[in-house]
């Protein structure tokens, strides 16, 4: 999908490429009736309203004075979308967090708001308590997943499937939760950030009350 626009100039961050892509035909359309402008290509994940900023702009075409494309520009601050990105489609409402976040196309904080209501499946250990893993980075965590796919590319292992409260209440002193380690991005959960996303959802659940 792309977004055609007219302006009058081109990005100024960016850099032509040697190899020009094929060109949409709302561009190439776009360009007959605007010779000699430039016209940006948007991501289809931005969903604003208004001019959509600079990162959600993947580059932009030039049409010469006879309305023809004749040059592409990339955008080096372009950040691509989960799905520019070729990731699966999210399993559910925390996975579709967690693209979001992770591409800067929706806030951090929206992963916990989703986790408050979820089931996470936790692998369990021969006593009954939460295996723990190490992050890339060697911090100890509690891996869990949001949906069966995700579970299953861990392999077939014991594991229980708990509310997040309950989850947490199997997570030794001073880990995390770690969502989704075999999608396409994982991210770490702390009982504070959960803490937090109830906080939020509770104030606007009082603040809906109060206007009936």
């Amino acid at each position: 999908m792309s977004s055609a626009g007219a302006e009058a100039g081109g990005i100024p961050t960016g850099s032509e490429d040697p190899a020009m892509p094929p060109v949409p035909d709302d561009i190439r359309a776009a360009a007959r009736t605007a010779p000699e402008h430039w016209f940006g290509t948007v991501d289809p994940a931005w969903s604003g309203e208004g001019e959509p900023p600079l990162w959600a702009v993947i580059g932009q075409w030039r049409s010469d004075a006879d309305g023809e494309i004749v040059e592409w520009q990339r955008n080096d601050e372009y950040r691509p979308s989960p799905g520019m990105l070729g990731w699966p489609e999210p399993t559910d409402d925390v996975d579709a967090a967690m693209q979001l976040a992770a591409t800067g196309y929706g806030p951090v904080e929206g992963v916990a708001m989703a986790v408050v209501t979820a089931e996470l499946a936790v692998l369990t250990a021969p006593g009954g308590g939460a295996v723990s893993a190490c992050t890339p980075d060697g911090d100890p965590v509690v891996p869990v997943f949001t949906a069966p796919a995700h579970l299953e590319r861990a392999g077939a292992l014991a594991h229980r499937v708990l509310p997040v409260s309950e989850a947490f209440a199997l997570v030794p002193e001073g880990q995390d939760l770690y969502l989704n380690p075999t999608g396409p991005v994982a991210l770490r959960l702390s009982a504070d950030d959960l803490s937090r996303a109830v906080d939020v959802l509770e104030a606007a659940a009082e603040g809906k009350e109060e206007q009936y």
